[in-house]
């Protein structure tokens, strides 16, 4: 069995400029890794069927699942005739705004590469991500990046300031689609993205914190009041900087000083079942 990791993503920036004629919105937004993974196993079978196997009753275990997607994908496209057996241990939260599925969709791609033979270079396999979804690109690099076209066009950045990320899921699903549908492209308040790259490149932790933003958390907001309950308790807490990642709903909050990370996670852990303190990863995947 081969094993790979694969980690969620948080968004320091996420923009959306306009609806593009293909009907996906043009986007903009700083994306970073943080140590929460689920871990993929791969296994290859003699019988070519790809097989998904989870114990987490929200995961599709049928091609609607991105991993499926990924490995018949590569199956297809270079006629490989070996089956998969692919194992996800999930960490990550389901449909929480954390490329959970996007990621294991990525690590994927990254371990059949290794289990076929395949010898595509992480380019290669960040393209082929793409047809996946907006956010697979991203993950089979990981690390800190610039994300645009609708998420798929990525350029590297160096890793932020080191910090904490506390992050705190409420149990509730947010349909993305929905949140996008809600969006009135006019009334957006846009992040600062040129300055928050600035941010990351100085590595001034109080201007991220400072510039961080999500054009789709007043859209979310609206659609589920919990998503601000859960902001204003971090705030209270005393996380440093509190945002949404993604479509939600999950909120995640910048804490610098390690005294202050259990006091925030404990505080949240009374009204929300998950909640993570993890650090930032912030760097490339050197094995993609």
């Amino acid at each position: 069995m081969l094993y790979v990791k694969a980690p969620a993503k948080i968004n320091l920036t996420l923009d959306v400029l306009h609806k593009r004629p293909d009907g996906f919105h043009e986007v903009e937004m700083i994306m970073t890794t943080v140590d929460l993974a689920d871990r993929i196993g791969l296994e290859s079978r003699e019988d070519g069927i790809i097989k998904i196997i989870s114990a987490d009753r929200y995961v599709p275990d049928d091609q609607r699942n991105l991993a499926y997607q990924a490995a018949k994908l590569l199956k297809d496209t270079y006629n490989v005739q070996a089956g998969v057996s692919i194992v996800l241990e999930k960490r990550i939260p389901v449909a929480a705004g954390l490329a959970g599925g996007s990621s294991d969709a990525a690590a994927t791609l990254k371990g059949l590469n290794r289990l076929w033979n395949l010898q595509l270079t992480a380019d290669q396999l960040a393209e082929h991500g793409a047809k996946i979804g907006s956010d697979v690109s991203f993950c089979v690099y990981g690390g800190t990046a610039l994300a645009t076209g609708r998420g798929e066009k990525i350029q590297e950045l160096p890793s932020p300031p080191n910090c904490w990320i506390i992050l705190a899921k409420p149990s509730i699903g947010v349909s993305t689609a929905d949140v996008y549908g809600g969006l009135k492209v006019t009334e957006i308040i846009h992040p600062n993205t040129s300055e928050m790259i600035r941010a990351i490149k100085e590595k001034d932790y109080e201007l991220m914190c400072a510039t961080m933003g999500n054009a789709l958390e007043s859209v979310t907001l609206k659609l589920y009041p919990e998503v601000s309950t859960i902001k204003e308790q971090m705030m209270k807490f005393g996380a440093d900087a509190v945002l949404m990642s993604g479509s939600g709903p999950t909120v995640f909050g910048l804490v610098q000083h390690e005294s202050r990370v259990n006091r925030i996670y404990n505080g949240l852990r009374g009204f929300c079942d998950e909640v993570y303190a993890v650090r930032l990863i912030g760097e490339r995947d050197t094995l993609a």
